[in-house]
């Protein structure tokens, strides 16, 4: 995997070894980033980050600071890995929790963009509890993504800009 583009474009990144994860495609990221447009500035919330792959773009396109938040521990320490390889560290926390335990603690904050990457499985379980967290964490303005299967159409309590598939994955971003 690499950096597609940005400050650090062409930058190789690690993926965590083993099945537990499921980086984002350096397609998919590519078309997720032209569909946001600009992330310069932006404060970001990666849930159910994985690789961190999706963060780090947006750290290397200009965002102004991202929280990684993985419940895998070895997933956690190769963002880390990640972060200090691009020299993104200061720019950066990566939270070793629950996505939803992550969501409670962040009540009062909000981001530009939040990015949302489930095990693609488990978005039927997730989606009511994620609809009813998410559009207080989203700022005015701001883009939510949701990576899911290409099966599955999420639906959010926010306005859908749009859905598209990419494969075996589907891209939905949303605004508030």
């Amino acid at each position: 995997m690499r950096i597609i583009a940005g400050e650090r474009r062409g930058a190789r990144i690690a993926a965590p070894k083993g099945d537990t994860t499921r980086p984002t495609s350096d397609r998919v990221r590519e078309a997720a980033y032209n569909l946001i447009g600009p992330v310069e500035d932006a404060a970001v919330l990666d849930l159910f980050a994985g690789s961190g792959a999706m963060g780090l773009e947006a750290l290397s396109r200009g965002a102004r600071r991202c929280v990684f938040v993985e419940s895998d521990r070895a997933a956690c320490r190769v963002i880390q890995e990640n972060l200090e390889k691009l020299r993104f560290s200061g720019a950066a926390l990566v939270l070793q929790k629950d996505a939803f335990q992550a969501l409670r603690e962040e009540r009062g904050r909000t981001y530009d963009l939040v990015i949302v990457d489930p095990p693609y499985g488990s978005w039927p379980e997730l989606a009511s509890r994620l609809a009813e967290a998410l559009p207080a964490t989203l700022a005015v303005d701001g883009f939510l993504v949701v990576e899911t299967s290409a099966r599955i159409e999420p639906d959010l309590p926010l306005e859908r800009v749009t859905s598209r598939r990419y494969g075996s994955a589907r891209i939905t971003l949303f605004t508030r």
